[in-house]
């Protein structure tokens, strides 16, 4: 499997560059990517806003060298676009028949969590808390062959409406936390603790 991180957007919420704001002993960036530690051959990770920040950032997880997957850095030079032009341009690099896709700051998630949607058979594969969709979300290499075909002003809700959605419900509120603002990492803080 791969993995499809989406670090691209503009921090404009959060005031401060997220994706390399401290986690516990690793940046939200790094903290989101290590999940897929185990699962995927591959992540990519797709940047644009700030790229040069993201290319630090994965230098530096690379000088670890303490996981059993290939990070690919990927540049969405049409980031202000929206997500959705980050989505097709890491769906061009995928090479798996399945694979993931995450927001990059969704550091929060269980291990486990990520395991068990792995292992879930489907086209699209959402997580769930309290009957809320979450992330990562897993889908199918027919999946990814429609993203690409569609067009970039659309939005990934849209592709996805025409696949029947295996939600899988799991203990576990990470799934449901991103850091858009101040208070949001702040919470996570907490939470990570």
């Amino acid at each position: 499997m791969e993995a499809i991180v989406l670090a691209a957007g503009y921090s404009s919420r959060a005031n401060a560059f997220k994706m390399t704001l401290p986690l516990g002993k690793m940046s939200v960036l790094e903290q989101t990517i290590s999940k897929f530690e185990g699962l995927c051959s591959r992540v990519i990770v797709v940047a644009g806003f700030q790229a040069e920040l993201i290319q630090e950032e994965i230098v530096k997880i690379n000088n670890k060298n303490a996981y059993s997957f290939q990070i690919k850095f990927v540049y969405n030079e049409n980031f202000n676009q929206g997500m959705f032009s980050s989505i097709q341009k890491g769906c061009n690099e995928v090479n798996a028949p399945t694979f993931f896709i995450t927001p990059g700051d969704c550091p929060l998630v269980k291990k486990e969590t990520v395991q068990l949607i792995a292992e879930h058979k489907g086209n699209v594969v959402i997580p769930s808390f309290h009957y809320k969709g979450g992330h990562p979300i897993k889908l199918s290499s027919e999946v990814k062959q429609k993203i690409l075909e569609t067009n970039p002003q659309s939005n990934l809700r849209v592709v996805l409406n025409s696949y029947e959605k295996k939600y899988l419900n799991v203990e576990d509120p990470g799934v449901l936390m991103d850091m858009d603002t101040p208070e949001d990492y702040q919470t996570a803080v907490q939470y990570y603790h």
